[in-house]
């Protein structure tokens, strides 16, 4: 029996582990690096194991270090929660051999469905469909897919629509795959456009269901659900079969995920990979089929055989990913001031309904540039598809995040959208979905919301005259102003009776609070100012009608300091330089990558926005860097 569990990972699957070992009565051991010292997961742990350093390679990924925590902690069990050392055959050979309890398939079986190329042997043999590309590609083997051997989550992906791009693409994939997994081998196969992406979930040979993992962007996935909707009975019969035989093939113990690629059009469909470990949408299966997962590896992990069944789902379930990223999926980072997911506590197996949270971090949290960007999972669930959406839009509308830019605007979006509600999604519909245009009216109200919270805090800041109304003037001449980064200028008046704005009625505001009327209807809007002092560069954030803003104020008077030259190159986001491409005084045409920049475990090039030259080339790889500093100039030709 395992009495004390050390989980070798971070964040929310270490919470998550870590309930269900609470329940059980299993003591828990954290490890953690130094960025991850002041998150949940560490203080939430009976133990906690220091990892010197902050990158995955220092820190995480080191399996000497691990065991060794195990050892100094007392643990009899090691849990690998997903990603980092979750899947490495290795590590499940050093926990056993230093006599502990692996709670994760056998290493050989990892090691056979870890290298997705011999999975793909051993899946062909077991009499299962797969994808293969011939061994010299030709333009009629486009498009291609670029895939990572040993890893997953999107990373060492890269999709071929050219030929003459496929050396350049593999060897992008090769370098993110060897950053992100220690590994860059990769392969190739074809990639089709316009599949769904369906997954098996399994304990040993028994099959808990199905999921749908088709809303993806940059290969990663962003809303998963279950059961899988639109699948013809026939389909998912053979798709059960076929994961079983999978699993049967290799002797597989333990939880694992078997993943297909579905073409709806042909109603056929394809084995993709075998994850040997939890994935991160395992809530889907664990609230439609009320099981707890993570209860069925430990009991797994403590027998020599596994007992199991599964009834047939009875409920739906949606899970979306909350990550820290902006509207062009670029990764963020800094402190969440508000981080307020609502939900119903701790999830109840044998509710019908009801919305679950699975958080990494809490109110005050650092969202650092070291690890993944998603900050949570937001999951919902209803007797019906329709009911579990319209819980899940309403549980993101209700949340309150602020510090950080995050996805959760888009997440609704999505969900609301007619695609995705009638169940037509594809792996590639999200990235080819053009963005809606937010309603002026609601983005309008917001930024007035926002500017007349800041004249009310500026009013009761005052220690003089604190009963003359904000702004009033005997005699007006010209409205107040409040500018926005981004916005036009609100131009408000300061009168005896209030604030008044053109187009608005302003019927109560304070430092967090304003109730507006906009053509007829009235709303409310909360916010937080974030700063002090009233010459510029405050910060607010509105929650409010159908999404949040956060506004930075633009300060009366620049700071010279402040100022960049033209044509200067930002690094967009706090990060590692991996590669310089450029050179000084060479010239670059617009487009050309001049540096790529690694931040959260994904690569992001850094181009010449103008056809032009080099004239200054700022950082050297593996330099550190900040949002906002200047990595390189280009002068542009003159003309």
């Amino acid at each position: 029996m395992i009495s004390r569990l050390l989980v070798a990972n971070r964040g929310e699957i270490a919470r998550r582990v870590f309930a269900t070992c609470r329940r059980l009565g299993i003591e828990t051991v954290a490890v953690h690096s130094d960025a991850d010292a002041g998150l949940p997961f560490v203080a939430e742990a009976d133990h906690a194991v220091r990892l010197p350093g902050n990158a995955p390679a220092d820190t995480y990924l080191r399996i000497d270090l691990v065991v060794e925590a195990a050892r100094r902690s007392g643990a009899d069990a090691v849990h690998p929660g997903y990603g980092f050392l979750s899947e490495n055959a290795d590590f499940a050979r050093a926990v056993i051999d230093a006599g502990l309890t692996w709670v994760g398939p056998s290493p050989e079986a990892i090691a056979a469905m870890g290298d997705k190329v011999r999975a793909k042997e051993i899946a062909a043999a077991a009499g299962v469909p797969v994808l293969s590309a011939p061994s010299t590609p030709t333009e009629a083997d486009l498009p291609l897919l670029v895939k990572a051997s040993a890893g997953g989550g999107g990373r060492g992906m890269r999709v071929v629509r050219t030929l003459d791009r496929l050396d350049t693409e593999i060897e992008a994939a090769r370098a993110e795959a060897a950053s992100a997994f220690g590994d860059g081998t990769v392969f190739v196969e074809p990639y089709v456009e316009a599949g769904r992406h369906v997954e098996v979930q399994l304990v040993d040979s028994v099959v808990y269901g199905d999921r749908d993992c088709s809303v993806q962007r940059r290969h990663q996935k962003v809303v998963e659900e279950a059961p899988a909707p639109r699948l013809p009975d026939a389909v998912r019969a053979a798709m059960h079969e076929a994961a079983q035989k999978a699993a049967e093939a290799i002797d597989y113990r333990g939880a694992g995920t078997v993943e297909f690629l579905y073409d709806p059009g042909a109603e056929r469909f394809f084995f993709l990979e075998m994850n040997t470990r939890l994935q991160v949408e395992h809530p889907v299966t664990e609230l439609v089929h009320g099981v707890d997962l993570v209860e069925l590896q430990l009991r797994a992990a403590e027998a020599d055989w596994f007992m199991g069944w599964s009834d047939p789902p009875t409920t739906h379930a949606i899970e979306v990913r909350l990550y820290a990223e902006d509207a062009a999926y670029v990764p963020q980072s800094g402190r969440l001031v508000t981080f307020d997911l609502p939900a119903d506590g701790a999830f109840d197996l044998l509710s019908r309904s009801g919305v679950r949270v699975d958080s990494g971090f809490a109110s005050g949290d650092e969202v650092s540039t070291f690890y993944d960007a998603m900050l949570a999972k937001v999951i919902a669930w209803a007797p019906t598809r329709e009911q579990a959406i319209r819980q899940l839009v309403a549980a993101l509308r209700r949340a309150r995040i602020h510090g950080i830019t995050t996805n959760r605007d888009q997440l609704v979006e999505i969900l609301t959208d007619p695609v995705f509600v009638a169940g037509d999604m594809t792996t590639t519909w999200l990235e080819s979905r053009p963005i809606p245009a937010e309603s002026p009216r609601d983005s309008r109200a917001s930024v007035v919301a926002g500017a007349l919270m800041l004249a009310a805090a500026d009013a009761e800041r005052r220690t003089v005259q604190r009963g003359v109304p904000a702004a009033w003037r005997n005699v007006v001449s010209q409205p107040q102003r409040t500018t926005f980064e981004g916005h036009d200028p609100v131009e408000w008046w300061g009168t005896r009776d209030g604030f008044v704005v053109d187009g608005v009625t302003v019927l109560d505001v304070s430092p967090t609070h304003a109730r507006l009327e906009v053509d007829g209807v009235t709303q409310q809007y909360d916010g937080l100012i974030v700063g002090g002092g009233t010459s510029g560069g405050r910060e607010v954030h509105v929650d409010g009608g159908v999404r949040s803003v956060s506004l930075r104020e633009v300060r009366r008077f620049t700071d010279p300091a402040d100022a960049v030259a033209s044509g200067s190159l930002l690094a967009p986001m706090p990060g590692t330089v991996v590669k310089v491409v450029a050179e000084a005084g060479k010239d670059v045409s617009a487009g050309d990558v001049v540096l790529v920049l690694e931040a959260m475990k994904m690569q992001h090039t850094v181009t010449a926005p103008l056809d032009g030259t080099v004239t200054e080339i700022n950082v050297e790889p593996g330099a550190q860097v900040a949002s906002g500093e200047v990595l390189a100039v280009v002068e542009g030709h003159p003309e």
